[in-house]
């Protein structure tokens, strides 16, 4: 085991247990074989949501909504989250998820392409959480950032691509080569906008947290 290795185990062993039906569903996305947020993003998303205390969210990726209800979970009593997911089966999921565990509706859920669906969406959003189709998030930048106003935070989530990001385009596998592409226009142009503050930061699969100035 490096020392990498090493050190994210003694960080995860540090985690103190969250409600059992957050740890139920994170049971039933490890079953299922879907990907939901990490231990280590978990704990930057709680931490973030309380210091920020944002009162409204827009999630890009619902899953099964795994990500909101931990959200709704630490956000202010009142708080409004609007989640997208495209994929059917995963949809169907996320309404019985929400449907148990989303006792004080304050979520809500949209079908259909997120690239799409955010453009009839006017926010503006406290807190907007990027965790969609990878390839699709310099798609959604302006509108994005259209939907934010000063002070608001964008997180984009698994920018690091497992390390991928960090390969020469033709280094990577053919599949992956327009993930790849997209990805670095979008840190590029994020990093550089000067209406946004962005840190990069290598929290699980990595993390962009930028700060609409």
């Amino acid at each position: 085991m490096n020392k990498e290795t090493r050190i994210d185990s003694y960080i995860e062993s540090l985690d103190r247990p969250e409600p059992e039906y957050i740890e139920a569903l994170a049971a039933q996305a490890r079953a299922a074989q879907i990907p939901i947020i990490r231990p280590a993003m978990m704990d930057f998303m709680r931490t973030m949501i309380l210091i920020h205390r944002p009162m409204s969210i827009l999630e890009i990726g619902c899953a099964i909504g795994f990500s909101a209800l931990y959200m709704r979970e630490y956000a202010p009593a009142g708080c409004a989250i609007t989640t997208i997911e495209n994929y059917a089966p995963r949809i169907a999921m996320a309404k019985e998820n929400l449907a148990v565990h989303d006792t004080t509706g304050q979520i809500t859920l949209l079908e259909g392409d997120a690239v799409e669906l955010i453009t009839e969406l006017s926010g503006p959003y406290d807190l907007i959480f990027m965790d969609g189709p990878k390839g699709q998030y310099i798609n959604m930048y302006d509108d994005i950032k259209r939907m934010q106003e000063p002070g608001g935070i964008l997180i984009s989530d698994n920018i690091l691509q497992e390390g991928d990001i960090l390969e020469s385009r033709y280094a990577v596998t053919r599949r992956d080569r327009t993930i790849h592409t997209r990805m670095r226009e979008y840190l590029f142009k994020l990093t550089h906008d000067d209406d946004y503050s962005t840190s990069i930061l290598p929290v699980a699969d990595g993390a962009a947290l930028s700060v609409r100035i």
